[in-house]
């Protein structure tokens, strides 16, 4: 049997293998099977930033933003407003699962008519 050799693949051919591979309409796959090389050995050199595309707008680095916070602000949470259905036959659900403004949770699991649910956040909201 004959070893296969170990191909070499120069700088510029894996930037155009990179480019054709990030072509919109063209998979990896498509691409690795144009040239007989493995679609890992692409997403491989994609990563590297000598080989993948420039990108538009990649330019601009990550960077903070200033921001102010200001000291305790009372806030009173705004009334809520839930209309009741009006369909001849009654919604339920098997799961519910609500978290209000104030940080508390409501789970209902099992059948469950929502107009009870609604009914009792509305009377834990008074």
């Amino acid at each position: 049997m004959s070893r296969r050799k170990k191909r070499f693949w120069a700088d510029e051919e894996k930037r155009e293998i990179c480019a054709q591979a990030t072509t919109q309409g063209m998979s990896v796959a498509q691409v690795a099977r144009r040239y007989a090389v493995n679609a890992n050995l692409i997403f491989k050199w994609l990563k590297d930033p000598r080989f993948a595309p420039e990108v538009a707008g990649s330019e601009q680095e990550a960077r903070f933003l200033p921001i102010e916070i200001e000291a305790d602000v009372a806030v009173e949470p705004a009334p809520i407003e839930m209309p009741m259905p009006s369909l001849s036959a009654p919604l339920s659900a098997s799961r519910v699962d609500i978290t209000l403004s104030d940080g508390r949770r409501i789970l209902v699991e099992g059948p469950t008519a929502l107009t009870a649910v609604v009914s009792l956040v509305q009377g834990l909201s008074v």
